[in-house]
């Protein structure tokens, strides 16, 4: 399997959205928190509020956009998607410009943050699709996915940057402009998208069943099933113990704030490289053992946790399993995501990418909130062994068969 060193400037148009999207987000990372603490005076109960009711809300609030999104060109439902997301961020600007920001408005921000950021994603899926043919969509992923980690070291820094010097508000401008930069970016595409759906005037209105059509196609379907409930599981427990680790780091453990962020950020590097051996492992070992070979791998380091100490070789430690961990999944996720966009058809892939995101959004939250009790009765460091055990056995639940081409073609 090969890709062109160049995908279009059409592609590239996306691309830039995608990155200026990104890094904004990375900058403004945690800046709700931030101001529900520093300019609202809110507690702990406060603050995970925010974090669960915006995730929740906005999940629920993405769902039924979905169908809605199948039927109708994707371009347009980006942008306004990215408008959105500007315009509701500008809103806490203004608010905290007048002294009128309120906890309520963090709330309702965070949701239609949470729903856009579903809904565009989605859209631009679906968009990919029809943009790039089947050979070049890997290559698209694993750029995507670089751009994703090159952020993710390249935004906080940024953004504690911009906050020291200029406030909280600074990163919420910065993360508005991102989005504002993404829709001209996406504008800029010249490329003619069709009507995904001909007879659009005749369809019927939306149906409860059009609302399930992604998780039926989903756990119908002998790929991406076992893909669907590996992924689902396994980033909802490496998420869970985040909490955790970052308790047993600053507190028991005695690490400084500037040592617990740089155990995370040095690691990101693997993101990048993870993201660069994609195409060339499946082009050399095929796309079904790349995948099986980095699930099961990704899901073999967490549990390496358990054995942080403090001290620099506690620190070299959780750098080291980090990086593996990061690394193993900057290589599966843009195989898998081009994978599913194959297999999937192209009337049922905003709501097939919809439904994975929801799931995905609520397994995290739930099973945060699950570890976090059993953090609190068993303690932070037996509660992050636990989840390592269970995740050295979700590789029992992707494929172990090589798929058919029938099963493979959709187109």
């Amino acid at each position: 399997m090969t890709g062109r060193a160049s995908l279009g400037r059409d592609f590239g148009w996306l691309w830039a959205a995608y990155a200026a999207g990104t890094l904004g987000t990375w900058i403004a990372f945690n800046a709700f928190p931030l101001l529900a603490i520093t300019v609202l005076h809110k507690g702990a109960a406060e603050v995970a509020a925010l974090a669960a009711v915006g995730a929740a809300v906005g999940s629920a609030v993405a769902v039924p956009l979905g169908p809605w999104v199948e039927f109708r060109r994707k371009r347009p439902v980006m942008i306004a998607m990215d408008l959105a997301r500007g315009a509701a961020l500008l809103s806490l600007a203004a608010a905290y410009a007048l002294d009128r920001l309120s906890f309520v408005q963090l709330l309702a921000v965070s949701v239609v943050v949470a729903a856009a950021d579903i809904t565009f994603g989605a859209a631009s899926g679906a968009f990919l699709k029809t943009l790039l043919g089947p050979e070049d969509r890997l290559v698209a992923q694993a750029r995507f996915e670089s751009t994703t980690w090159t952020a993710t070291v390249l935004g906080p820094p940024l953004g504690s940057g911009l906050v020291a010097l200029l406030g909280p508000v600074a990163v919420v401008l910065a993360d508005a402009l991102s989005y504002l930069l993404s829709a001209v970016g996406i504008r800029a595409i010249r490329g003619r998208e069709p009507w995904p759906d001909p007879a659009r005037e005749k369809r019927p209105p939306l149906r409860a069943g059009d609302l399930l059509a992604g998780w039926r196609h989903i756990l119908a379907h002998p790929l991406l099933r076992p893909l669907f409930l590996n992924t689902v599981l396994v980033n909802g427990l490496i998420m869970a113990t985040a909490p955790l680790l970052a308790v047993l780091m600053l507190g028991p453990l005695g690490f400084a704030p500037w040592q617990y962020g740089l155990a995370f950020a040095v690691p990101c590097v693997g993101g990048l490289v993870g993201s660069r051996l994609a195409r060339p492992l499946v082009a050399r070992y095929g796309r079904h053992r790349v995948l099986l070979t980095s699930g099961v791998l990704r899901a073999c380091w967490p549990v390496g946790l358990v054995l942080v100490h403090p001290g620099a070789g506690g620190l070299l430690l959780v750098m080291v399993v980090e990086f593996a961990l990061i690394t193993c999944s900057a290589v599966f996720a843009p195989v898998l995501a081009a994978h599913r966009l194959d297999v999937t058809a192209t009337d049922r892939v905003v709501r097939t990418l919809t439904a994975w995101s929801v799931t995905t959004k609520a397994s995290v939250a739930a099973l945060t909130a699950l570890w976090g009790l059993l953090g609190a009765a068993v303690g932070p460091r037996a509660a992050i062994g636990l989840a390592g055990v269970v995740l050295l056995a979700t590789p029992l639940l992707l494929p172990r068969r090589e798929p058919s081409e029938a099963t493979e073609a959709v187109g």
